[in-house]
């Protein structure tokens, strides 16, 4: 535990000095990955408008598909563990600057929000030409109910409305697209289609049913050690890897949540570390279910990067530490803990803390009831330095990740954290 004087201490430590203007342009979060790559697939696609202009019908059928198809498939479980698995081949003989790229692999999510913006304009276009040849009435209301719900889609998905409604909008994403697939292909048997579009279609529909075909109910074992937190503890004959993530529901077609796996090296089944933080996971701390639903397959998470480094720093605060718990306790990487959270024994229960310093002894545990908010930047290069480590992962707020990572990231410190981008 830190005390008044570390805080004096954290106060006095000097970080290193700003990239240059150029490269710390591109540290900002405007410019992160996540945006960069929904920038290219715009670029493609305005590539391929200009080369192969004009466009037939046909063939702006075909480009909205692809891109909607590309969408959906990278949000896939299966995909999304191929992405990692691929990024995180690399040894950590290969350059930094490599493997600090590789590390951003989870900003796939750009992939999905540039095709969605790409296929609906393509779709709009097409709209327009099925229009003005005159077509098949069916298809041509078809084909504007079609855009008036991806214009719904898309508009709710903006962070400004998402951020604000973000239950609104998972169901509307859930519904709405579900609707979509299937005026998709509606519109696409009432066109005569080829081959290709049909299995391109038939792809997209197993990618969306696959996670729901794993729909199941199962037990859970839930402890409060405090009226902020409850631990559930599953074992229905699944031990998932550390670091990959569980969707839970206690209403499956309202509302999902995601949360870390934690599975304790030797014993079968995982934890999941659930605090308050809204009415789900209040009601769920409050009424502590003995059974919920789970879908999907186990997915990997941001801080599966932590293999392509020789060492890194894990920063967390408050029920951050659940993500990062999995990866400290199978030590597959030498690794320091930084943790700042309120009267952690008394939130978490002794069993939780003493778990955490038997495998991280030398961890900085920040009491913020005791000691208030510390400098996360400075703590977090504070322990980046003295370890010796290649990268900085963190897991907390929103605000508080971001601050982490830019801080650290345009002084040329690799640092990763959650986008927040679903």
């Amino acid at each position: 535990m830190t005390t008044s004087l570390d805080r004096e201490a954290v106060a006095a430590v000097e970080l290193p000095p700003l990239l240059p203007a150029a490269r710390r342009l591109l540290k900002h979060p405007r410019l992160m990955h996540h945006n960069r790559l929904a920038g290219l697939v715009i670029l493609a696609n305005l590539v391929f408008l200009y080369a192969g202009w004009p466009l037939s019908t046909p063939t702006l059928g075909h480009a909205s598909i692809a891109n909607l198809a590309l969408a959906i498939v990278v949000r896939q479980q299966h995909v999304i563990n191929l992405f990692f698995r691929l990024a995180t081949w690399p040894s950590t003989g290969w350059p930094l600057r490599v493997r600090w790229t590789l590390g951003k692999v989870y900003h796939f999510g750009g992939l999905h929000v540039g095709g969605a913006l790409a296929g609906a304009g393509w779709f709009l276009a097409l709209a327009v030409a099925v229009t003005a040849e005159g077509g098949n009435p069916a298809l041509i209301a078809t084909s504007w109910t079609l855009v008036a719900l991806l214009a719904v889609i898309v508009a709710t998905a903006l962070p400004p409305f998402r951020s604000r409604h973000h239950d609104h909008f998972e169901k509307i994403h859930r519904f709405g697209g579900w609707t979509a697939l299937a005026l998709f292909w509606t519109h696409t048997l009432l066109s005569t289609p080829g081959p290709v579009p049909v299995t391109v279609l038939s792809v997209v529909t197993f990618s969306v049913a696959l996670p729901w075909l794993r729909l199941r109910k199962v037990d859970v074992h839930v402890e409060r050690p405090s009226p902020h937190v409850a631990l559930a503890r599953f074992d229905h004959g699944e031990t998932p890897f550390a670091g990959s993530s569980t969707a839970v529901s206690r209403s499956p077609l309202k509302e999902w949540h995601s949360f870390a796996n934690v599975p304790s090296p030797g014993e079968p089944g995982f934890r999941l570390t659930i605090s308050r933080a809204g009415d789900w996971t209040g009601s769920f701390i409050d009424d502590l279910p003995s059974r919920v639903w789970v879908k999907g397959i186990t997915t990997a998470g941001v801080a599966n990067i932590e293999t392509l480094f020789t060492k890194v720093v894990y920063v967390a605060t408050g029920s951050g530490i659940g993500p990062c718990l999995p990866h400290l306790l199978a030590a597959e990487v030498p690794s320091r803990l930084v943790w700042a959270t309120r009267d952690p024994r008394t939130t978490y229960g002794d069993a939780l803390v003493d778990e955490i310093l038997a495998v991280q002894p030398h961890a900085l545990v920040w009491d913020t009831s005791r000691d208030g908010k510390p400098d996360m930047v400075r703590l977090a290069y504070e322990a980046y330095r003295d370890f010796g480590a290649e990268a900085v992962i963190c897991i907390s707020n929103k605000k508080l990740t971001w601050q982490v990572v830019h801080g650290l990231e345009r002084r040329g410190i690799p640092a990763y954290g959650a986008i927040w981008d679903s």
